[in-house]
């Protein structure tokens, strides 16, 4: 038997078409190759489970031959094979797909990987001639090769081989000279078949061993092959066959030299869609050390994309770990995916997943989980501020930090707050810090008082306090030294003045000659005697807004520095020693000096006033002396 024909295309460019624009990247036609051969493999089993082929199975290893002299690389496998019949049906006829008949007609018994059917023709993106040599299960049918050159012109004639299954041999052209290389195709198997159901082997590779003992004892190496994959990932697996050491070393496998994770979730659904996989919380090194593209989408065990971004929730692309579906939609290169109700769904199922597991750990062991919170809080807060059936379930189970170390739910720590933190018009004022040490006079006057100072020092708790602002009622979040005490928390009994209106009037023109041009205005306040003489605040507002705009990369040029001075008009310093000096040149020098501790305080005294500060009271020093 020998004859010539056409494949059965639309039109005669189908192959530029297939080679420049179907699929994103050239080195996809191995995944393509191999993935057809696997199918091959599965439906021969699936029809041997039926008892419709007859005889052993036998090895099913899958080989990729390279042979560099020839410029050929084989694909070879001992599945089903085919007849000239099916040669001309399958190979002959772009875009009919053998595995989406056979799937129609073995609905839910076998998982087939290919259902476009263009999959073959990428091997014309690296290949200038294709042969398939193949022999069918049934034993009536001849050996056929099947050879195109790139052009719509085929030849089909028989041929002689041995053992069942289909070898799919390329001749491999000047543009796809790299995969002639042994470490290319090597790279790309472990990409993309390190998890295959069937051996994939690639030649052999040398093992090394010790035998006999003592002085006799010495070295020897042996030829192995050289298996790429791991046939039953954990992920297929029943979470009740794994110990927790499974799960950590199969972190360590896809990520080399990372520290180990801080938990994982199993994933394993059947209805209403098919979905497995593991999801691991990394450790963050930073507040947003976040590393995105390192969860793995797998169908059916072959690797698709690190792409997820579609499928998994924005806050949850921090994950890291694998996903396996044969159910989310693709498109035809199987490069990227296609959104559609199944991908929402699937995205829902993600979500939900991780606050129930989220939630199980807060529940069952809450010191472990407070003791992880600095590593996954920035997941959680990420995830109440952009998902909001996530916040539903999250708020419970979210955290904050007391400045003394010890953790609340938000529920938990508004009740305890609420007496002394709730101002004359019911807001209730959280106080807050980002860095304890710049903040400790602010922080110990709070304390002083009764109240309690909250440990916001994450980048992404602006966002998170400002989304609690909007979620909570009558909430203000508010940096412990952003005004004194008494404004941040403004009572119905305030403080009387021990000063007179024009006392008052007095020490802020004072204050205003030094401060014009770097601070928005003075007050004069009637505060504690016990508080600081002069405090230096930068408005909440202000402040967040360019601290998110530096995170975003745009400077802070908007909004341009805004401090204020206030002055306790009640301080003995100000209301008998400032106002009663009789030297104008002394109650400069001392306004000034009390201005620049507060300066100090705030770490803001810098430059050519910090010298002259540090140089007076050196020779006040020597002058008590």
């Amino acid at each position: 038997m020998s004859e010539k024909g056409q494949i059965a295309v639309q039109t005669e460019n189908i192959f530029p078409i297939i080679k420049k624009f179907l699929y994103s990247d050239q080195e996809i036609f191995l995944r393509e190759l191999i993935s057809n051969a696997i199918d091959a493999t599965t439906k021969l089993q699936t029809l041997s489970s039926k008892g419709m082929a007859k005889g052993e199975l036998g090895d099913l290893t899958i080989d990729i031959l390279l042979d560099e002299k020839k410029k050929t690389l084989t694909i070879r496998d001992r599945g089903l094979g085919m007849s000239a019949e099916e040669a001309r049906k399958y190979l002959n006829q772009v875009a009919l797909s053998s595995a989406q008949e056979f799937l129609e007609k073995y609905k839910g018994e076998t998982n087939i990987i290919g259902h476009f059917g263009l999959g073959f023709y990428s091997a014309f993106m690296v290949a200038d001639k294709v042969e398939v040599l193949s022999k069918s299960y049934n034993e009536e049918e001849k050996p056929i090769l099947w050879t195109c050159d790139g052009s719509p012109e085929y030849t089909l004639k028989e041929h002689k081989k041995k053992d069942r299954g289909t070898d799919v041999i390329l001749h491999v052209n000047d543009d796809g000279k790299d995969y002639l290389e042994k470490n290319k195709i090597e790279e790309l198997l472990k990409k993309y078949c390190r998890f295959l159901p069937y051996p994939i082997r690639f030649g052999t590779r040398t093992e090394y061993d010790w035998e006999g003992e003592g002085e006799n004892r010495k070295e020897i190496k042996k030829e192995v092959d050289n298996i790429i994959n791991i046939t039953q990932p954990i992920w297929k697996k029943s979470p009740t066959e794994l110990t927790d050491e499974d799960y950590k070393k199969f972190y360590s496998d896809l990520y080399l030299f990372s520290s180990p994770p801080l938990f994982w979730i199993h994933l394993n659904i059947d209805y209403p869609f098919n979905l497995t996989g593991i999801l691991y919380f990394p450790k963050v090194t930073t507040g947003m050390d976040w590393q995105k593209n390192k969860i793995q989408l797998y169908s059916n065990q072959v690797y698709v994309t690190d792409e997820v971004k579609d499928i998994v929730p924005d806050f949850l692309m921090m994950l890291h770990g694998v996903i396996d579906s044969p159910d989310i939609p693709l498109n035809v290169s199987r490069s990227y995916l296609q959104s559609d109700r199944q991908v929402k769904k699937i995205t829902s199922y993600i979500t939900k997943k991780v606050a129930d597991k989220l939630e199980e750990l807060f529940k069952n062991d809450r010191p472990s989980f407070e003791s992880k919170w600095q590593d996954i809080g920035p997941f959680v807060k990420y995830g109440l501020i952009t998902d909001e059936k996530f916040y539903e379930k999250a708020i419970g189970f979210s955290l904050l930090k007391s400045e003394d170390g010890t953790y609340y739910t938000p529920e938990a720590y508004r009740e305890k707050i609420k007496d002394q933190q709730t101002d004359k018009n019911g807001q209730v004022v959280y106080l807050y810090t980002h860095a304890p040490e710049l903040h400790h006079a602010s922080i110990s006057a709070a304390r002083a008082r009764g109240y309690d100072v909250l440990l916001m020092d994450q980048p992404i708790d602006n966002h998170f306090m400002q989304h609690l602002e909007m979620k909570i009622e009558k909430t203000h979040f508010t940096r412990v030294d952003s005004a004194t005490l008494d404004k941040l928390i403004e009572k119905e009994d305030k403080i009387e003045s021990v000063l007179s209106q024009e006392e008052q009037d007095k020490v802020r023109t004072l204050f205003e000659t030094f401060t014009q041009g770097t601070m928005n205005k003075v007050e004069v306040q009637a505060l504690s005697p016990s508080d600081a003489p002069v405090h230096i605040t930068k408005p909440e507002f202000i402040r967040r807004m360019k601290e998110m705009q530096m995170m975003q990369g745009m400077g802070s040029d908007l909004f341009p520095d805004s401090y204020q001075v206030i002055v306790n008009g009640n301080h003995p310093l100000v209301a008998e020693k400032l106002l009663h000096a009789t030297d104008e040149a002394r109650q400069k020098e001392l306004a000034t000096h009390l201005y620049r501790l507060a300066l100090l305080n705030q770490n803001l005294l810098k430059g050519a006033e910090l010298t002259d500060f540090v140089s007076k009271n050196l020779e006040a020093l020597s002058r008590n002396d």
